[in-house]
Protein backbone atom coordinates (compact mmCIF):
# COMPACT_ATOMS: atom_id res chain seq x y z
CA UNK A 1 0.00 0.00 0.00
CA UNK A 2 1.42 3.60 -1.01
CA UNK A 3 2.09 5.36 2.28
CA UNK A 4 0.41 8.65 1.64
CA UNK A 5 2.06 10.59 4.18
CA UNK A 6 5.12 9.77 2.41
CA UNK A 7 4.34 11.07 -0.72
CA UNK A 8 2.13 14.30 0.65
CA UNK A 9 4.58 15.26 3.37
CA UNK A 10 7.53 15.75 1.13
CA UNK A 11 5.62 17.33 -1.76
CA UNK A 12 4.37 20.31 0.83
CA UNK A 13 7.84 20.27 2.01
CA UNK A 14 8.81 21.27 -1.59
CA UNK A 15 6.21 23.85 -2.28
CA UNK A 16 7.46 25.60 1.11
CA UNK A 17 10.62 25.66 -0.47
CA UNK A 18 9.37 27.34 -3.50
CA UNK A 19 7.73 30.29 -1.76
CA UNK A 20 10.80 31.63 0.08
CA UNK A 21 11.22 35.22 -0.23
CA UNK A 22 13.89 36.45 -3.20
CA UNK A 23 16.97 35.76 -1.57
CA UNK A 24 16.35 33.87 1.19
CA UNK A 25 17.02 30.85 -0.39
CA UNK A 26 20.10 28.58 1.22
CA UNK A 27 22.16 28.56 -1.86
CA UNK A 28 22.49 32.26 -2.10
CA UNK A 29 23.46 33.08 1.49
CA UNK A 30 26.89 33.65 2.53
CA UNK A 31 28.43 34.24 6.06
CA UNK A 32 29.34 38.09 7.26
CA UNK A 33 30.62 38.82 10.45
CA UNK A 34 27.70 40.74 11.97
CA UNK A 35 27.10 38.48 14.86
CA UNK A 36 28.12 40.25 17.74
CA UNK A 37 31.42 39.40 19.32
CA UNK A 38 29.56 39.50 22.82
CA UNK A 39 26.17 38.92 24.10
CA UNK A 40 25.53 41.17 26.84
CA UNK A 41 23.57 39.44 29.83
CA UNK A 42 20.26 40.90 29.00
CA UNK A 43 20.38 39.77 25.03
CA UNK A 44 21.66 36.48 26.33
CA UNK A 45 18.83 35.84 28.62
CA UNK A 46 16.62 37.24 26.09
CA UNK A 47 17.55 34.71 22.95
CA UNK A 48 16.39 32.30 25.75
CA UNK A 49 13.54 33.57 26.22
CA UNK A 50 12.23 34.51 23.12
CA UNK A 51 12.98 31.21 21.23
CA UNK A 52 12.28 28.66 23.70
CA UNK A 53 9.47 26.46 23.75
CA UNK A 54 8.08 25.06 26.68
CA UNK A 55 9.90 22.54 28.81
CA UNK A 56 9.19 19.07 26.50
CA UNK A 57 9.94 15.03 27.50
CA UNK A 58 12.60 12.25 27.24
CA UNK A 59 12.68 9.24 28.22
CA UNK A 60 16.44 9.78 29.79
CA UNK A 61 18.22 12.37 31.39
CA UNK A 62 21.66 12.77 29.21
CA UNK A 63 23.44 14.31 31.34
CA UNK A 64 26.50 12.75 29.34
CA UNK A 65 26.75 11.35 26.04
CA UNK A 66 26.47 7.89 25.01
CA UNK A 67 28.30 8.32 21.46
CA UNK A 68 32.41 7.63 22.08
CA UNK A 69 33.53 8.04 18.94
CA UNK A 70 32.08 11.57 18.20
CA UNK A 71 35.67 13.05 17.90
CA UNK A 72 36.09 10.47 14.99
CA UNK A 73 34.39 12.88 12.93
CA UNK A 74 36.19 16.09 13.24
CA UNK A 75 38.89 15.96 11.19
CA UNK A 76 36.63 15.31 7.96
CA UNK A 77 34.22 17.70 9.04
CA UNK A 78 37.34 20.67 9.49
CA UNK A 79 37.93 20.96 6.20
CA UNK A 80 34.82 21.26 4.97
CA UNK A 81 33.32 23.58 7.69
CA UNK A 82 34.38 27.48 7.68
CA UNK A 83 35.35 28.99 11.10
CA UNK A 84 32.81 31.55 11.68
CA UNK A 85 29.89 30.28 10.91
CA UNK A 86 26.96 29.32 13.14
CA UNK A 87 26.67 26.21 15.40
CA UNK A 88 23.47 24.41 16.20
CA UNK A 89 23.68 21.40 18.51
CA UNK A 90 21.63 19.54 20.76
CA UNK A 91 22.60 17.84 24.11
CA UNK A 92 25.39 18.11 26.71
CA UNK A 93 29.11 19.05 26.42
CA UNK A 94 29.92 16.80 23.60
CA UNK A 95 29.01 20.07 21.23
CA UNK A 96 32.22 21.85 23.37
CA UNK A 97 34.40 19.75 21.56
CA UNK A 98 32.96 20.64 18.49
CA UNK A 99 32.20 24.15 19.35
CA UNK A 100 36.25 24.44 19.60
CA UNK A 101 37.19 22.44 17.00
CA UNK A 102 34.93 24.45 14.33
CA UNK A 103 35.42 27.98 15.81
CA UNK A 104 32.16 29.05 15.42
CA UNK A 105 30.98 32.41 15.48
CA UNK A 106 28.08 31.90 17.70
CA UNK A 107 26.13 28.31 19.10
CA UNK A 108 23.01 27.47 19.68
CA UNK A 109 22.07 24.67 21.94
CA UNK A 110 18.41 23.30 20.84
CA UNK A 111 17.41 20.02 23.28
CA UNK A 112 13.64 19.42 24.23
CA UNK A 113 14.43 19.01 27.96
CA UNK A 114 14.43 22.39 29.82
CA UNK A 115 16.83 19.86 31.99
CA UNK A 116 19.76 20.72 28.97
CA UNK A 117 19.37 24.25 29.48
CA UNK A 118 19.67 23.92 33.30
CA UNK A 119 22.46 21.52 32.72
CA UNK A 120 24.43 24.33 30.09
CA UNK A 121 24.12 26.94 32.98
CA UNK A 122 25.33 24.76 35.47
CA UNK A 123 29.14 24.60 32.94
CA UNK A 124 28.94 28.04 31.94
CA UNK A 125 29.07 29.22 35.47
CA UNK A 126 31.87 26.43 36.50
CA UNK A 127 33.87 27.31 33.35
CA UNK A 128 33.73 31.26 34.23
CA UNK A 129 34.68 30.41 37.49
CA UNK A 130 37.42 28.25 36.58
CA UNK A 131 41.03 29.12 35.49
CA UNK A 132 41.88 25.93 34.20
CA UNK A 133 40.81 22.15 33.54
CA UNK A 134 41.97 21.25 36.81
CA UNK A 135 40.13 23.85 38.85
CA UNK A 136 37.42 23.24 36.66
CA UNK A 137 37.06 19.26 37.50
CA UNK A 138 37.27 19.71 40.99
CA UNK A 139 34.48 22.49 40.87
CA UNK A 140 32.30 19.62 38.77
CA UNK A 141 33.14 16.59 40.65
CA UNK A 142 33.22 18.43 43.89
CA UNK A 143 36.59 17.27 44.94
CA UNK A 144 39.23 18.70 46.47
CA UNK A 145 41.91 19.64 43.49
CA UNK A 146 45.24 17.41 43.93
CA UNK A 147 49.01 18.66 43.77
CA UNK A 148 51.23 18.39 40.94
CA UNK A 149 48.37 19.01 37.89
CA UNK A 150 49.52 22.02 36.17
CA UNK A 151 48.19 23.52 32.41
CA UNK A 152 50.40 21.09 30.92
CA UNK A 153 48.61 18.10 32.31
CA UNK A 154 47.36 15.75 30.05
CA UNK A 155 43.89 14.84 29.88
CA UNK A 156 45.06 11.14 31.06
CA UNK A 157 46.77 12.39 34.26
CA UNK A 158 44.63 14.82 35.04
CA UNK A 159 41.54 12.01 35.40
CA UNK A 160 44.20 9.81 36.71
CA UNK A 161 44.81 12.12 39.85
CA UNK A 162 41.28 12.73 40.41
CA UNK A 163 40.42 8.67 39.73
CA UNK A 164 40.42 8.31 43.56
CA UNK A 165 39.91 11.34 45.52
CA UNK A 166 36.51 11.14 47.78
CA UNK A 167 33.91 13.92 47.37
CA UNK A 168 33.84 16.98 49.72
CA UNK A 169 30.55 18.24 51.12
CA UNK A 170 31.85 21.42 51.77
CA UNK A 171 33.35 22.33 48.62
CA UNK A 172 30.10 20.90 46.41
CA UNK A 173 28.23 23.62 49.13
CA UNK A 174 30.92 26.48 48.06
CA UNK A 175 30.92 25.59 44.80
CA UNK A 176 26.76 25.63 44.50
CA UNK A 177 26.75 28.36 46.42
CA UNK A 178 29.41 30.37 43.62
CA UNK A 179 27.54 28.67 40.46
CA UNK A 180 24.35 30.48 41.96
CA UNK A 181 25.96 33.69 42.79
CA UNK A 182 27.58 34.23 39.68
CA UNK A 183 24.30 33.16 37.62
CA UNK A 184 21.89 35.51 39.37
CA UNK A 185 23.85 38.23 40.55
CA UNK A 186 27.15 38.69 38.85
CA UNK A 187 24.87 37.94 35.15
CA UNK A 188 21.37 38.81 36.65
CA UNK A 189 20.04 35.99 34.97
CA UNK A 190 15.83 35.49 36.54
CA UNK A 191 16.51 31.95 37.09
CA UNK A 192 13.15 30.10 38.64
CA UNK A 193 13.30 28.09 41.71
CA UNK A 194 12.78 25.44 39.20
CA UNK A 195 16.07 25.98 37.15
CA UNK A 196 17.98 26.40 40.64
CA UNK A 197 16.75 23.67 41.64
CA UNK A 198 17.58 21.57 37.84
CA UNK A 199 21.32 22.94 37.63
CA UNK A 200 22.15 22.04 41.19
CA UNK A 201 20.42 18.76 40.51
CA UNK A 202 23.14 18.24 37.85
CA UNK A 203 26.10 19.48 39.62
CA UNK A 204 24.84 16.43 42.73
CA UNK A 205 24.94 13.95 40.19
CA UNK A 206 28.49 14.81 39.45
CA UNK A 207 29.76 14.87 42.84
CA UNK A 208 28.11 11.26 43.45
CA UNK A 209 29.77 9.77 40.19
CA UNK A 210 32.84 12.04 39.42
CA UNK A 211 34.42 11.01 36.60
CA UNK A 212 32.52 7.80 36.02
CA UNK A 213 28.95 9.56 35.51
CA UNK A 214 27.40 7.92 32.08
CA UNK A 215 24.59 8.01 29.95
CA UNK A 216 23.44 5.06 31.86
CA UNK A 217 23.68 7.52 35.09
CA UNK A 218 25.12 4.26 37.58
CA UNK A 219 28.05 5.06 39.90
CA UNK A 220 30.48 2.42 39.49
CA UNK A 221 32.44 1.65 42.53
CA UNK A 222 35.13 2.41 40.84
CA UNK A 223 37.62 2.81 37.67
CA UNK A 224 37.86 -0.42 36.53
CA UNK A 225 34.01 -1.74 36.92
CA UNK A 226 33.66 1.72 35.32
CA UNK A 227 35.01 -0.16 31.73
CA UNK A 228 32.55 -2.64 31.67
CA UNK A 229 29.55 -0.61 30.83
CA UNK A 230 28.24 -0.25 27.68
CA UNK A 231 27.80 3.62 28.08
CA UNK A 232 31.36 5.53 28.19
CA UNK A 233 31.67 7.61 31.31
CA UNK A 234 32.67 10.91 31.23
CA UNK A 235 36.55 10.28 31.74
CA UNK A 236 36.16 8.10 28.65
CA UNK A 237 34.68 10.56 26.34
CA UNK A 238 37.67 13.32 27.61
CA UNK A 239 40.20 11.10 27.14
CA UNK A 240 39.16 9.81 23.78
CA UNK A 241 41.04 10.54 20.54
CA UNK A 242 39.78 11.30 17.07
CA UNK A 243 40.69 7.86 15.81
CA UNK A 244 43.90 9.54 14.45
CA UNK A 245 45.82 10.01 17.82
CA UNK A 246 44.70 13.55 18.54
CA UNK A 247 42.54 14.08 22.03
CA UNK A 248 40.40 17.13 20.51
CA UNK A 249 37.82 17.64 23.64
CA UNK A 250 37.36 20.12 25.52
CA UNK A 251 39.38 19.14 28.09
CA UNK A 252 42.15 17.33 26.03
CA UNK A 253 44.52 20.78 26.34
CA UNK A 254 44.41 23.65 27.92
CA UNK A 255 44.31 25.79 24.67
CA UNK A 256 40.77 24.18 24.05
CA UNK A 257 39.51 24.58 27.57
CA UNK A 258 40.92 28.42 27.22
CA UNK A 259 39.10 28.71 24.26
CA UNK A 260 35.78 27.70 25.30
CA UNK A 261 36.04 29.76 28.69
CA UNK A 262 36.17 32.63 26.38
CA UNK A 263 33.19 31.77 24.21
CA UNK A 264 30.85 31.67 27.58
CA UNK A 265 31.69 34.33 28.73
CA UNK A 266 31.18 36.34 25.60
CA UNK A 267 28.10 34.85 26.10
CA UNK A 268 28.22 32.88 23.00
CA UNK A 269 27.20 29.69 23.51
CA UNK A 270 22.99 30.05 24.11
CA UNK A 271 20.87 27.12 25.23
CA UNK A 272 17.18 26.63 24.01
CA UNK A 273 14.69 24.56 24.74
CA UNK A 274 12.96 23.00 21.51
CA UNK A 275 11.51 20.28 19.69
CA UNK A 276 13.80 20.35 16.53
CA UNK A 277 10.25 19.72 14.83
CA UNK A 278 8.45 22.88 17.33
CA UNK A 279 6.60 25.56 16.05
CA UNK A 280 9.27 27.93 17.34
CA UNK A 281 13.29 27.02 18.68
CA UNK A 282 14.59 26.43 15.00
CA UNK A 283 12.88 28.96 13.09
CA UNK A 284 13.53 31.71 15.54
CA UNK A 285 17.30 30.82 15.55
CA UNK A 286 16.96 30.90 11.81
CA UNK A 287 15.10 34.23 11.91
CA UNK A 288 17.86 35.72 13.96
CA UNK A 289 20.44 34.55 11.65
CA UNK A 290 18.91 35.95 8.65
CA UNK A 291 18.79 39.14 10.29
CA UNK A 292 22.35 39.38 11.30
CA UNK A 293 23.71 37.82 7.75
CA UNK A 294 25.12 34.53 9.62
CA UNK A 295 24.61 31.31 8.10
CA UNK A 296 24.47 27.75 9.53
CA UNK A 297 27.41 25.84 9.13
CA UNK A 298 27.15 23.08 11.35
CA UNK A 299 24.04 21.42 13.05
CA UNK A 300 24.67 18.16 15.65
CA UNK A 301 21.79 16.23 15.64
CA UNK A 302 23.32 13.20 17.52
CA UNK A 303 20.07 10.43 16.94
CA UNK A 304 17.31 13.12 17.17
CA UNK A 305 16.14 11.85 13.88
CA UNK A 306 15.36 8.40 14.72
CA UNK A 307 12.32 9.62 17.26
CA UNK A 308 11.30 12.22 15.05
CA UNK A 309 10.72 9.33 13.03
CA UNK A 310 8.72 7.46 15.26
CA UNK A 311 6.44 10.14 16.26
CA UNK A 312 5.75 10.83 12.60
CA UNK A 313 7.32 14.26 12.85
CA UNK A 314 10.79 14.41 10.84
CA UNK A 315 9.33 16.27 7.78
CA UNK A 316 8.13 18.93 10.03
CA UNK A 317 11.73 19.28 11.40
CA UNK A 318 12.59 19.37 7.76
CA UNK A 319 10.91 22.09 7.26
CA UNK A 320 12.40 23.68 9.72
CA UNK A 321 15.65 23.56 8.44
CA UNK A 322 14.74 24.74 5.40
CA UNK A 323 13.63 28.21 7.09
CA UNK A 324 17.41 28.24 8.57
CA UNK A 325 19.93 30.53 6.33
CA UNK A 326 22.21 27.87 4.64
CA UNK A 327 25.41 27.54 2.15
CA UNK A 328 26.81 24.64 0.31
CA UNK A 329 29.11 23.28 2.69
CA UNK A 330 26.72 23.47 5.72
CA UNK A 331 26.71 19.74 7.09
CA UNK A 332 24.91 17.64 9.80
CA UNK A 333 26.80 15.75 12.31
CA UNK A 334 24.29 12.74 12.73
CA UNK A 335 25.11 9.17 14.86
CA UNK A 336 23.37 5.86 14.17
CA UNK A 337 23.33 3.43 17.10
CA UNK A 338 23.61 -0.57 15.91
CA UNK A 339 22.22 -0.30 12.47
CA UNK A 340 25.71 1.47 10.70
CA UNK A 341 28.52 -0.69 9.75
CA UNK A 342 31.80 0.65 11.54
CA UNK A 343 35.54 -0.24 11.80
CA UNK A 344 35.39 0.27 15.10
CA UNK A 345 34.12 -1.70 17.82
CA UNK A 346 31.43 0.92 18.92
CA UNK A 347 27.54 0.94 18.85
CA UNK A 348 27.89 4.39 17.19
CA UNK A 349 28.85 5.39 14.51
CA UNK A 350 29.18 9.28 13.81
CA UNK A 351 27.85 10.44 10.39
CA UNK A 352 28.47 13.72 8.38
CA UNK A 353 25.33 14.90 5.89
CA UNK A 354 25.19 17.83 3.44
CA UNK A 355 22.31 19.68 4.83
CA UNK A 356 21.43 21.23 1.40
CA UNK A 357 21.88 17.65 -0.46
CA UNK A 358 19.41 16.75 1.98
CA UNK A 359 16.79 19.18 1.81
CA UNK A 360 16.83 18.72 -1.55
CA UNK A 361 16.04 14.91 -1.79
CA UNK A 362 13.26 15.50 0.62
CA UNK A 363 12.23 17.94 -1.92
CA UNK A 364 12.53 15.38 -4.95
CA UNK A 365 10.41 12.64 -3.00
CA UNK A 366 13.66 10.47 -1.94
CA UNK A 367 13.58 10.83 1.50
CA UNK A 368 10.66 8.63 3.21
CA UNK A 369 11.90 7.00 6.68
CA UNK A 370 14.82 7.22 8.80
CA UNK A 371 16.89 4.04 6.94
CA UNK A 372 17.00 6.98 4.00
CA UNK A 373 18.04 9.40 6.09
CA UNK A 374 21.12 6.82 7.45
CA UNK A 375 21.66 5.96 3.52
CA UNK A 376 22.58 9.94 3.07
CA UNK A 377 25.82 10.60 4.00
CA UNK A 378 28.18 13.53 2.38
Amino acid sequence: MTNRRAVVVPLLFALSLLVWPAGLAPALLHARADVPARLSDQEFWKLIEDFSEPNGFFRSENLVSNEDTFQFVIPKLASIVKPGGVYIGVGPDQNFTYIVALKPRIAFITDIRRGNLQQHLMYKALIELSADRAGFLSRLFSRPRPSGLSTASTAEELFTAYATIEPSPNLYNDTRAAMIDLLTRRHRFPLSPEDVAGIEYVLSAFRAAGPYLSYGGSVPPNRLASRTSRYPTYEDLQTATDGEGHNRAYLGSEENFRALKTFQERNLLVPVVGNFAGPKALRAVGSYLKAQSAVVTTFYLSNVEQYLFSDGIWFTFADNVAALPLEAGSTFIRSCFNNCQSPYPSRAVMQLDSMMGLLKDVRDGRIRSYGDVLAHVR
